[in-house]
């Protein structure tokens, strides 16, 4: 008999986007996205941030919790427009 070789899957990548994470240095996150080589994550106060996967597992874990609530951001206030006014006559 021969065996028919069994085709790559492509396999499920260790962290779901949304998974809420906490990395060691830069504390409690969401994951944006995660592929088999890169995970993005945007931290609660540092920000968005790129890793390479194989390296960040030692330092990412999964948390329990919440995703924070989206802030919005603030919006420059609209200057009142000045009508300039008439000369007097």
């Amino acid at each position: 008999m021969s065996r028919i070789p069994k085709k790559n899957m492509a396999s499920k990548p260790p962290f779901a986007t949304g998974a809420q994470v906490e990395h060691a240095k830069f504390g409690p996150g969401s994951v944006v996205s995660c592929t088999d080589q890169h995970i993005v994550i945007k931290f609660d106060e540092a920000g968005e941030k790129k890793f390479v996967l194989e390296i960040a597992r030692e330092h990412v874990k999964k948390i329990d919790r919440q995703p924070p609530a989206e802030k919005k951001k603030a919006r420059a206030k609209k200057k009142a427009a000045v009508e300039p006014t008439a000369a007097a006559e």
